[in-house]
């Protein structure tokens, strides 16, 4: 389970398939020392894990139903990804529950700066929408946000400068490919009233501990 706030921005070091499976060598000095053989890291929203590690680099490995899913495949030497450790039980929450379980991917269609923000507006299939609400929370590429507006066939999310000079945000541009995560309790919630066969009300949140 992650958070989506970013910890640090790695750069990719080695690429290599054998077997359908992606081997990702990722330089990253300032995680390294607390990774452990086994463990999980979010690469650009991505939940992977620790397979090889040194004191600078770490190698996590992309099966072939991840690839299908996510951009991972299209990531070559010296690319930059977004790169957040598992939380700890006892750590602080400050973004909110991310799986690292991608739902789909978007496109960058605009981006634009106002006064001392970026917005960014994200085409996506009808399927994700549908797991969307206005001010409700999105993870892209790794990154908690909240959804600003929500359009027919788009979403849009605003950037201040710290979010986006300390994330991979910082290069992306129009036409780029984006991992989407749904909010995790949306989809819990909308589950049980869909099996329930009711709408859902202030009432009905409230009555499931929301």
């Amino acid at each position: 389970m992650f958070t989506g706030i970013i910890e640090t921005v790695g750069t990719i070091k080695n690429v290599s398939t054998k077997s359908g499976v992606k081997s990702l060598s990722i330089q990253a000095p300032e995680i390294c020392d607390d990774l452990s053989l086994g463990d999980s890291v979010s690469v650009n929203g991505v939940c992977l894990t620790v397979t090889e590690r040194n004191d600078s680099l770490f190698k996590v490995e992309v099966i072939t139903g991840t690839i299908s899913v996510t951009y991972l495949e299209n990531l070559t030497v010296n690319d930059q990804v977004n790169l957040e450790r598992a939380m700890l039980a006892n750590g602080r929450f400050g973004g909110h529950f991310v799986s690292g379980h991608v739902d789909g991917k978007g496109i960058i269609k605009r981006i634009t700066k106002r006064n001392d923000e970026w917005l960014i507006e994200i085409n996506v299939d009808e399927s994700l929408l549908n797991q969307m609400i206005d001010k409700g929370s999105i993870t892209v590429d790794g990154v908690s946000l909240t959804i600003f507006k929500l359009n027919q066939n788009s979403f849009e999310i605003h950037l201040i400068p710290e979010t986006r000079l300390r994330t991979i945000f910082v290069n992306k541009k129009q036409g780029d490919s984006v991992h989407i995560e749904t909010d995790l309790l949306f989809k819990y919630v909308q589950k049980i009233t869909n099996q329930n066969n009711s709408q859902l009300s202030q009432e009905k949140l409230l009555n499931f501990g929301f």
